[in-house]
C-alpha cells in the first residue's frame, strides 16, 4: 500500500483494486485463519445455513437505497484478542465482514460499504470515526469476535507451542452506547439482531452481568436477545447514525474458535445480518417514531434518572477521552508477539 494511504480507513465500493486493500494489510492475519478454517472443516455451526431461506424484501425498506457500514474490528498492526490457538482476532473479523458483505450485497444492499482501517488502533480511531461520519449511513455495524480477562485464562499446548484459552465462556454479544445520538434506534436494532441469531440456534454469552467481571460488567439490555449497555466504545459514541457492535463469540474457546473459523458459520451470520438490517430498514422507513417505541421497555438511562441541577463539564473531558472505550474489554487488548 502506498505510504499516502497508509493507516487510511478503506471501503470496499472505494477500492477498485478491494482484493489489494485486503491481501496487503491482513495477509498474515487473514492467511492464519484461513490456515485454521481449512484445518477445522468438520466443525459444525448450530444450524445448517443452507436450510436458513434468504429473507424476503421487508415492507417499505428500500434496500438499495439503505447504507449499512461494516466495520472490520481492529487492523493488521494491532491485531486485538488472541485466540486459543494464537491466531490474531482481525483475521477472524474480517473474514466475517467479508461474508456479511456479500451477504447483503447479495440482498440488494447495494450501498453497503465495508470499511478496514490500518495502522496502529489507537492512531486510527478518530480518522475511522471521521471517514464513517461522512459516508451519511443508515447504519454502522463493528465486527468483532470476543475473548476474556486475563485473570481467567488457562494454559495449554497446541502443536508443541503453549497457549492460553478459556472454555468456560462461550457465545455472542452485542454492545450499544447511551452516548450515540440514535440511542433507542441503535437499541432496536440490536434487539432485531440477537433475535436473527437465536432463531438461527446461536445462544448470547451472559457472563458479562456476573460481579467477578469486575469493571467489565455491563448492564444488560435485553434477556433475550443479549443487547448490553456498553458507553464508552469508541465508534459507537462517535459514530452519528445508529450503531452497534457484534461480538461474534469467543475465540478463546477451544470449540467455538473452531466454529468461528468455518465459512458456515460466517454465513450464518451473514444471513441473520441481512434478516436484521431488512428489518430494521422497514422499520425507520415507516415511521423513524415507530422504531423508538419499543425501547420503553428498558429506559434510556437519561431520561431514567432523577432530574437535577446539571454539573459543568471539565473543560478537559473531551479532549482525555479515553481510548480503551473503543476495545472490548480494555483488557482484552492482547497483541500477537
Amino acid at each position: 500500500m502506498p505510504a499516502a494511504e497508509s493507516g487510511a480507513m478503506l471501503a470496499r465500493k472505494m477500492i477498485v483494486g478491494g482484493k489489494t486493500c485486503l491481501h496487503g494489510i491482513a495477509a498474515a492475519s487473514l492467511a492464519a485463519a484461513v490456515a485454521l478454517s481449512c484445518g477445522v472443516a468438520r466443525a459444525e455451526p448450530a444450524t445448517d445455513p443452507a436450510k436458513v431461506p434468504l429473507p424476503k424484501p421487508a415492507p417499505n425498506c428500500e434496500r438499495a437505497k439503505f447504507r449499512v457500514v461494516l466495520d472490520v474490528g481492529h487492523t493488521a498492526d494491532d491485531t486485538g484478542a488472541v485466540s486459543a490457538r494464537g491466531f490474531g482476532e482481525y483475521g477472524f473479523n474480517l473474514r466475517l465482514a467479508k461474508q456479511v458483505d456479500k451477504a447483503l450485497i447479495d440482498a440488494g444492499f447495494d450501498k453497503t460499504v465495508l470499511l478496514v482501517t490500518g495502522g496502529p488502533g489507537k492512531r486510527s480511531l478518530y480518522a475511522r470515526m471521521a471517514r464513517v461520519n461522512k459516508m451519511s449511513a443508515d447504519l454502522l455495524l463493528s465486527l468483532h469476535h470476543d475473548s476474556v480477562p486475563d485473570k481467567f485464562y488457562e494454559k495449554w499446548e497446541f502443536e508443541g507451542k503453549p497457549h492460553i484459552y478459556n472454555d468456560r465462556f462461550k457465545g455472542y454479544s452485542i454492545f450499544i452506547s447511551n452516548r450515540n445520538p440514535e440511542y433507542d434506534a441503535s437499541l432496536n436494532f440490536g434487539r432485531m439482531l440477537g433475535g436473527k441469531l437465536r432463531e438461527r440456534g446461536l445462544q448470547y454469552t451472559p457472563h458479562y452481568t456476573e460481579a467477578f467481571m469486575g469493571r467489565n460488567r455491563h448492564t444488560l439490555l435485553d434477556a433475550k436477545a443479549g443487547v448490553y449497555q456498553y458507553d464508552t466504545l469508541f465508534v459507537l459514541k462517535r459514530s452519528r447514525m445508529p450503531a452497534a457492535l457484534l461480538e461474534a463469540g469467543s475465540i478463546v474457546n477451544r470449540d467455538e474458535e473452531l466454529a468461528l473459523a468455518t465459512p458456515e458459520r460466517q454465513r450464518l451470520i451473514g444471513a441473520a445480518v441481512v434478516d436484521a438490517v431488512d428489518t430494521f430498514c422497514a422499520a425507520r422507513s415507516r415511521a423513524p417514531t415507530q422504531v423508538t417505541q419499543s425501547a420503553k421497555s428498558v429506559p434510556h438511562p437519561r431520561s431514567s434518572r432523577p432530574r437535577s441541577k446539571p454539573k459543568p463539564k471539565p473543560k478537559a473531558e473531551v479532549a482525555t477521552a479515553p481510548f480503551l472505550g473503543w476495545y472490548l474489554p480494555s483488557a482484552y487488548q492482547a497483541k500477537q508477539q
